[in-house]
């Protein structure tokens, strides 16, 4: 199915370059943690987005209830952004060996998984993501009832999309780690700061968002 593959393709592209916390979050892992650090995190993210699609095709009724509850999630997201602003802003030191280069973090297994549950946090958690798939499922569900096989197109619709966004951030990690290679420990702990302040400033906009949307809508 062509147009599956395409609409796949540019749902993915739509959310590989939107510019939010989680690709300013995987350079910051890649640059931090090393190309380790940069895969778990966007493993945790690409769980997140399986169990955001799947409830969002099949447990619709799930979804609304969620969402009656958007404002909660929508605080509690923008806490643990604003949470690890503050620490990449203030406390996130960077590492260096004898030979004054940056020094990739030997991670364990724990760390590992904190950084795969970081991202699957962030992401489950980010309001944006639910509204992205929310919108892409009502779409495309309307576009399959057109088509002759309904079920077929909108898992190819799907896959393609979460595919091409795995190797969008895949390649994100990639080209993280080739530019860390060339970076001081005083240009990190900057790339560090700036991370930490665009952190903050997603968390702090989207619960000021949700707030007068909310108050304009008489919930508050």
């Amino acid at each position: 199915m062509v147009e599956a593959l395409v609409k796949g393709l540019i749902l993915g592209l739509l959310l590989g370059v939107s510019v939010g916390p989680i690709i300013f979050s995987i350079l910051k892992q890649s640059l931090n943690n090393g190309h380790r650090g940069g895969y778990a995190f966007i493993a945790g993210v690409s769980v997140s987005d399986i169990l955001l699609v799947l409830i969002c095709n099949t447990f619709t009724q799930l979804f609304d209830a969620v969402m009656e509850h958007e404002l909660i999630i929508g605080i509690c997201g923008s806490s643990l952004l604003v949470a690890l602003g503050i620490y990449n802003f203030f406390f996130r030191k960077v590492q260096t060996a004898e030979n004054g280069m940056v020094m990739i973090n030997n991670l364990r297994k724990r760390d590992i998984a904190g950084i795969f549950f970081s991202g699957f946090f962030m992401n489950t958690l980010n309001p944006g993501s639910f509204l992205f798939w929310f919108a892409a499922t009502a779409t495309i569900s309307a576009d399959s009832r057109l088509m002759d096989h309904p079920q077929q197109y909108r898992f190819i619709v799907f896959l393609t999309a979460l595919l091409f966004n795995l190797s969008s951030d895949t390649t994100k990690v990639l080209l993280a780690n080739k530019i860390r290679l060339k970076l001081t420990p005083h240009n990190i702990h900057i790339i560090n700061r700036i991370s930490g302040f665009v952190l903050m400033g997603f968390g702090i906009a989207i619960v000021v968002t949700m707030l007068i949307r909310n108050a304009h809508a008489g919930k508050l």
